[in-house]
C-alpha cells in the first residue's frame, strides 16, 4: 500500500502545479490585456482623463495581488514571493497612472 501511495504523491503534486501555473498565467495574462485596453482607452479618448486610469491603476495592483494569493495558498511560495515584489513595484507606475505622484 506504501508503495502505490508513493507512487501517486508525485502525480498529484505535478497535477497541482501544474493547476496553480495554469492559474496564475491565467490572471496574468488578464493583467496584461486589462491594462493595455484599459490606458490604451484612456489615451485614445479626447478631454481630459476619467476613471479609466483609476481603474488601470486598481487593476495594476490588484491582479498581481491574486496570482501571488493563488500561489500562496497552494504552497507554490517562490512564485507567491515574485508577485508580491510585482505588486509592490506596480505602486509606483499605480500612482502615476491615478495622476499622484
Amino acid at each position: 500500500m506504501r508503495v502505490a501511495l508513493s507512487k501517486v504523491e508525485p502525480r498529484r503534486d505535478v497535477a497541482r502545479r501544474t493547476e496553480v501555473a495554469l492559474r496564475v498565467t491565467a490572471v496574468t495574462l488578464a493583467w496584461l490585456v486589462t491594462m493595455a485596453l484599459l490606458l490604451g482607452w484612456s489615451l485614445a479618448t479626447p478631454g481630459p482623463a476619467g476613471g479609466e486610469r483609476y481603474l488601470a491603476a486598481l487593476v495594476a495592483i490588484l491582479l498581481p495581488f491574486v496570482a501571488a494569493v493563488i500561489a500562496v495558498s497552494n504552497t507554490q511560495y517562490r512564485l507567491g514571493g515574485v508577485y508580491v515584489v510585482l505588486t509592490l513595484v506596480m505602486v509606483i507606475p499605480a500612482l502615476g497612472m491615478a495622476g499622484w505622484s
